[in-house]
């Protein structure tokens, strides 16, 4: 317990899923967590149940693609906790399509959330965490980010440039001595409502759509989201104050497999 104190968080998607566990996590370890979503009805519920176990937490309504609504975020969160120590860009959309049928308005409409968005997350929050001294920001990247998904186009693209602009803050914060890390992290095989949803939407017996589904490729079970919410608040945490600029893929092994 106690393991981010006092520390003040903001989680995107925090309404469901990986968001919602890490959220809960960070509250139970201590910290004054904003949990921020489209979702409003859900994501109140999730900082209510925090509340009831004798956390600190705050709902705000949040489009990570507005650039107006990060800045109010951010000064929301300034204004209630006093300031931001953790930031966690979790919220993305994930929507089927290779490079022969994903037209341009998919493609920008992936790039705006996934990619934009967590550039105005780190472009406000790295400037806000500036203020106290320091902080961490982790950044939800994906394993279509490293290894490329077939059927995922531009989704693997956005997921890429998360991982890429991850070490450019990195670099940044060391060349100017900000005492600010951030980290990325890279899953695979998550059971959410995210990937449940985007089942429906694939075409029947597609290999991706057994990919997804097929627990059997994922050894008998997908990733939980307390499973990522466990490497969240340690690279939250000052346990990991000498880890910048990494990639931490929690995948099960899935780029070793051989067939």
């Amino acid at each position: 317990m106690g393991r981010v104190q006092n520390k003040v968080a903001i989680v995107t998607g925090a309404a469901s899923g990986v968001g919602k566990a890490d959220a809960e996590l960070l509250a139970r370890e201590g910290a004054h967590v904003v949990l921020t979503d489209l979702n409003e009805s859900e994501g109140v519920k999730a900082a209510e149940a925090i509340k009831a176990k004798g956390g600190s937490a705050l709902f705000l309504k949040h489009d990570i693609a507005d650039e107006e609504s990060w800045k109010s975020v951010i000064a929301k969160t300034e204004e209630t906790f006093g300031g931001l120590d953790i930031l966690v860009n979790n919220a993305a959309i994930l929507i089927y399509g290779n490079i022969e049928n994903t037209d341009l308005a998919t493609w920008q409409k992936i790039q705006k959330i996934n990619s934009d968005g967590y550039f105005l997350g780190c472009h406000y929050g790295y400037k806000a965490m500036l203020k106290r001294g320091g902080g961490a920001i982790v950044n939800m990247s994906s394993m279509a980010g490293i290894g490329g998904v077939g059927s995922f186009c531009a989704y693997s693209a956005s997921k890429g440039a998360v991982a890429a602009m991850t070490r450019s803050i990195a670099a940044h914060a060391r060349m100017n001595l900000h005492k600010i890390r951030c980290n990325s992290i890279h899953p695979d095989g998550i059971m959410t409502p995210m990937v449940t949803g985007l089942h429906a939407t694939m075409p029947k017996g597609t290999q991706s759509a057994v990919r997804v589904m097929d627990q059997k490729q994922m050894m008998a079970r997908f990733a939980k989201p307390e499973d990522i919410a466990n490497l969240v608040l340690f690279l939250a945490s000052d346990e990991s104050s000498f880890i910048n600029g990494s990639e931490y893929r929690i995948d099960n092994g899935y780029l070793l497999w051989a067939d």
